[in-house]
C-alpha cells in the first residue's frame, strides 16, 4: 500500500495545456474518485499516475518515491481499463496467471495469488471458461481479478462500468467497494458518473476542463459545493438554478428576490455581507429543498409540466418562468401536467453564487 502525490502536475499536447497545474494528496488506503464531464482531463491524469502518459511538469510520487522517469511495470500499480483487454484464447484461469509467469514468478506463488483472487471474486467456477463465454460483470470481475493478482500498492479504474447495463453496474459498485474494505489498497477510480462518485469515494475530485474545482467528502460536496459547477455537477438530480437579485428589505438590511416571480423575495436577510444592492445573482436550489407553500421563507408558483415515479417519490419537471425546476415529492403528492404548484424555498437550504459562478454563501 502507498500514497500518491500529485504536486502541480501539468499535461501539454504540443501547445495546448490540457492538465493545469493539478495537486491533490490520496493517502494510503484512501478510495478517491476522479470525476467530471468527458474531456476534463481525468482519464489522462490517471495515466499519468499509471506511467502511460508522459509528464508535462509538476511531480507525482507513490510511496513517496517520485515517479516521473519510472516505466509503468516499476511502479507498483495495476489498472483495470473500461475494455476489460482479456485474452480472449486464454481461459480465466490463464488471463489471471498470464502476467506473473511472463515475469517468472514461482508457480507455487502465482498459484497462491490466483486461487486467492480467485476466491475474492468469487469466480472459481468460471476458471476454465474463455471471456467469449463469461458476460459482462464477469469479465470485469477477472478483469479485476488479473489486477490483484498482482498485489499491487496502488489500483487504478479508468471507467470500469461504462460498459455494463444500469443492473450489473450497481452489483459491480457493490463489490469494488468490498474489495476496498477486504484490500484496504490505496484506489484511485475515473468516472463521469457522479452516482458512482458519491457511492465509492472515500473523498472526491471534481476536475473541469483540467482544473481541480474542488476535493473533499462526497457529503461534503454534495451540502457544501465551492461553486456553482461542483453543485450542479454533484446530485442527481441536478441542483436548479433561478436568477435572482439582491434587493433592500427596508431598514438597512439586504436579501434576495427571484427575478421571472413577481413579489417572490426572501423574508429573512442576507446573514453574509451580500453583493452591492442591484447585483444580479443565481439561487441554488436541490430539489428535495422544496416544500409546501408556507413553510419556507419564500413562495413561487410553478407549472408542473412531467412527473418521473420512482416508488416513494416523484421528480416533476415545472416550468418557473424562464427555466425548467426539477421538485421532489412524496410519491401521493405529485401533480399532473399543466397543473400549477406553488412551492416553498428555506433560506438556510438554498445556496447563493455571483454570476459567474463563484460561491456567495
Amino acid at each position: 500500500m502507498a500514497a500518491v502525490t500529485l504536486s502541480n502536475v501539468v499535461k501539454r499536447f504540443g501547445v495546448y495545456e490540457i492538465i493545469h497545474g493539478a495537486n491533490i494528496d490520496i493517502a494510503d488506503g484512501e478510495f478517491v474518485v476522479f470525476v467530471g464531464p468527458s474531456g476534463c482531463g481525468k482519464s489522462t491524469l490517471l495515466r499519468m499516475v499509471a506511467g502511460l502518459e508522459d509528464i508535462s511538469g509538476g511531480e507525482i510520487a507513490i510511496g513517496g518515491k517520485v515517479m516521473n522517469d519510472v516505466e509503468a511495470a516499476e511502479r507498483g500499480i495495476a489498472m483495470v481499463f473500461q475494455s476489460y483487454a482479456l485474452y480472449p484464447h486464454m481461459t480465466v484461469e490463464q488471463n489471471l496467471s498470464f502476467g506473473l509467469r511472463m515475469n517468472g514468478n514461482p508457480k507455487a506463488d502465482t498459484e497462491r495469488r490466483v486461487k486467492r483472487a480467485a476466491e475474492i471474486l468469487c469466480i472459481d467456477e468460471l476458471m476454465q471458461r474463455r471471456p467469449k463465454q463469461l458476460s459482462g460483470g464477469q469479465r470485469q470481475r477477472v478483469a479485476i481479478g488479473r489486477a490483484i493478482v498482482r498485489e499491487p500498492q496502488v489500483f487504478l479504474f479508468d471507467e470500469p462500468l461504462s460498459n455494463l447495463d444500469a443492473e450489473l453496474r450497481v452489483q459491480m459498485r457493490v463489490e469494488i467497494s468490498r474489495l476496498h474494505k477486504e484490500l484496504g489498497v490505496t484506489m484511485i477510480y475515473v468516472t463521469h458518473d457522479q452516482t458512482e462518485a458519491m457511492t465509492l469515494a472515500d473523498r472526491i475530485v471534481v476536475l473541469k476542463a483540467g482544473n481541480v474545482e474542488q476535493i473533499g467528502a462526497p457529503l461534503d460536496l454534495y451540502d457544501d459545493p465551492a461553486n456553482r459547477f461542483v453543485a450542479g455537477f454533484i446530485g442527481s438530480p441536478k441542483m436548479n438554478f433561478l436568477a435572482a437579485k439582491v434587493v433592500e428589505t427596508g431598514d438597512g438590511a439586504a436579501t434576495i428576490e427571484l427575478v421571472n416571480h413577481a413579489g417572490a423575495r426572501f423574508k429573512k436577510p442576507l446573514q453574509t455581507t451580500p453583493p452591492a444592492v442591484g447585483a444580479d445573482v443565481v439561487l441554488g436550489v436541490r430539489p428535495e429543498h422544496f416544500f409546501d407553500a408556507g413553510q419556507g421563507d419564500c413562495d413561487i408558483s410553478v407549472k408542473a409540466d412531467v412527473a418521473e415515479h420512482l416508488g416513494s417519490v416523484s421528480y416533476v419537471y415545472a416550468d418557473a418562468g424562464d427555466t425548467e425546476l426539477i421538485i421532489e415529492r412524496e410519491a401521493s403528492r405529485h401533480r399532473a401536467s399543466g397543473d400549477h404548484l406553488v412551492v416553498s424555498i428555506k433560506a438556510g437550504k438554498a445556496l447563493l453564487f455571483d454570476t459567474k459562478g463563484a460561491r456567495i454563501r
